[in-house]
């Protein structure tokens, strides 16, 4: 069971086509009960034919389950590179370096990848989350997928706005901030890899010194407001901001 994997409404409805796929058989299996009962012996023909009877719907069953998955949920190809079950183990990895889990991870994944123009399809994600992803052994409703999401949008913005507030509040010197910024984008780059995202190096680099680029004009943009737009303490230079 995964994290928080509410009980799907599909259940009932799973319930309901399999009590309604034996109904046909338990009439069949009473007339050669009775059968049995008028006649004293029963031929090898007979017992092999009630032996190989159900076989048939539970093959028909199957292909008709094959063939219910849509064709671009077996066409997706991310988070192949997880084993299926090691739900702990990717939750731990996120709980230890982000502020998500796994399951808000891998649904925000599937919202970006299933959005069309008039939005998420979240019937579709929940319904087969665990052919879409290796580690999700649970069905989820549309509910339960908006939540996940809804999670995950509130905690990025939480953690960029306590981020940001760390890099304007003089906290961190210029070198600090450079080791939060590689340490982050090594873990986003991680995750990327996980999903099956090819990176190649001269684009990490790139990344990297725009990411860098920017940290620095943030803070030369805080010590600016910080110090009344005129100067800073500590070295001396004068700001110009544009108003």
């Amino acid at each position: 069971m995964t994290e928080g994997a509410p009980p799907d409404e599909t259940d009932v409805e799973a319930a309901d086509d399999g009590s309604a796929g034996h109904q046909p058989d338990d009439p069949a299996a009473a007339d050669d009960g009775a059968d049995d009962g008028d006649t004293t012996e029963s031929g090898p023909a007979d017992s092999a034919t009630e032996e190989t009877a159900p076989a048939e719907p539970a093959g028909e069953a199957a292909v008709s389950e094959a063939s219910d998955v849509p064709s671009d949920v077996q066409k997706y190809d991310r988070f192949k590179k997880i084993e299926g079950g090691t739900y702990d183990r990717a939750n731990d990895f996120l709980r230890d370096r982000t502020y998500i889990t796994a399951r808000e991870w891998a649904i925000a994944r599937l919202c970006a990848d299933f959005r069309t123009e008039t939005g998420v399809e979240m019937t579709k994600i929940g319904e087969n989350l665990p052919e879409l992803v290796p580690f999700m052994t649970d069905t989820y409703t549309p509910q339960a997928v908006n939540q996940a999401r809804a999670a995950f949008e509130d905690k990025v913005r939480k953690a960029g706005a306590t981020f940001l507030y760390g890099a304007m509040c003089d906290f961190f010197t210029a070198e600090d901030l450079d080791d939060v910024m590689y340490e982050a984008t090594e873990v986003a780059k991680f995750l990327l890899e996980v999903e099956g995202v090819d990176l190649a190096v001269e684009d990490e680099m790139e990344a990297e010194d725009r990411i860098s680029s920017v940290m620095r004009e943030v803070r030369e943009q805080s010590a600016a407001l910080r110090h009344d737009e005129v100067c800073c303490p500590e070295c001396g230079n004068e700001f110009q901001v544009d108003e």
